[in-house]
């Protein structure tokens, strides 16, 4: 059922560098789902993830550039504000970033690493971070795994762990905070090949599942919150038979009553809906993206949206809450889309 009710907003990461407007704000219409662009700010290069304050008071985005950058924007009123500057993170790329620990986290694909940079009370950022950890490793993958790529960085469920994804190492890690730096937990190794890019968590906290870039699959993991291991179960086409060429699967949601899972693939412009199983998933349907080149996918009160990235638009459907299968509602004009969050 579409959620009625408050007014919410989103917010939109584009590439200034392709043409995109940098961060971009909407209004969610009640009950349709439909996007009402209200504005934009082109404050950063490149802002291509954006994530909430728990209290929805602040907005954090990445700039994806070679020099590495944070920004924080305060939300009050029908426009962010900026928050001060931005915060190199001392890393090239940064292409994802998630709150952990009174930290912004930044996952940096260019360096293969990731940063914590220290929030202050009132949710600012600090001057400078206060730590970075190295990946290490390579992958068989002559062109793409040559070193860590880092693309993904988040808290897990609990708060007492941060995950990263590595798409150079076929790795997943678990860390904490020692005093401000990122500390590896444990490293978890993927099939060799397989590029992980993103992960998501199954609400039960029992659950993860890491869609693969370099092959196009799902690969369903274990997560033992008290140890902080995440122990890969099986893996899962993202697609029902072999794709034309390269397939660069990329983003992938989770339904919160942890029945259906959704991914994205670019090169076939498509989205998959699968069943949770269990230890499990099964491939349901693929359905059109509506777009080209969906970068990211986000969910809110029922409905799906993709980010796509070369068609410029933000394409949003209706989740059927029995079958997961997505309708196209709709969707709005914004040049090199990269992400979606709500508000």
């Amino acid at each position: 059922m579409a959620e009625t009710g408050r007014r919410h907003k989103a917010f939109i990461g584009s590439f200034t560098a392709a043409g995109g407007p940098g961060l971009v704000i909407a209004d969610v219409r009640p009950g349709t789902g439909a996007l009402v662009l209200t504005g934009s700010l082109g404050t950063v290069p490149d802002p291509s993830y954006l994530a909430l304050s728990d209290d929805g008071d602040m907005l954090y985005a990445v700039s994806e550039t070679a020099e590495g950058a944070v920004a924080a924007y305060r939300l009050r009123g029908d426009k962010p504000a900026p928050a001060g500057p931005p915060v190199p993170v001392g890393a090239s790329g940064p292409t994802h970033l998630g709150l952990y620990g009174g930290h912004v986290l930044t996952a940096n694909y260019g360096s293969g690493s990731v940063t914590a940079v220290p929030l202050r009370p009132d949710g600012t950022l600090a001057a400078a971070p206060s730590g970075l950890l190295q990946h290490t490793g390579s992958g068989p993958h002559d062109r793409r795994q040559r070193g860590p790529h880092a693309h993904q960085v988040q808290a897990a469920p609990g708060g007492r762990w941060a995950v990263s994804v590595d798409l150079g190492t076929d790795s997943v890690r678990v860390c904490t905070l020692e005093g401000g730096v990122p500390v590896l937990h444990r490293e978890i190794a993927l099939r060799p090949g397989s590029g992980p890019r993103h992960l998501a968590f199954h609400p039960d906290g029992e659950h993860a599942y890491v869609v693969n870039e370099l092959t196009p699959t799902v690969t369903v993991c274990r997560w033992d919150a008290a140890t902080g291991a995440l122990k890969p179960l099986t893996e899962v086409p993202v697609l029902p038979g072999a794709p034309a060429g390269d397939a660069y699967p990329s983003g992938i949601v989770v339904s919160p009553d942890g029945r259906h899972v959704w991914t994205a693939t670019r090169g076939e412009d498509v989205l998959s809906v699968f069943a949770a199983e269990g230890d499990g998933l099964r491939l349901t349907a693929t359905v059109p993206c509506g777009g080209h080149w969906p970068r990211a996918l986000a969910q809110h009160a029922g409905f799906l949206y993709a980010a796509n990235e070369r068609s410029g638009d933000v394409t949003w459907f209706e989740a059927d809450e029995r079958t997961g299968l997505p309708r196209y509602d709709g969707s709005v004009r914004v040049p090199a889309a990269s992400c979606v969050v709500f508000g």
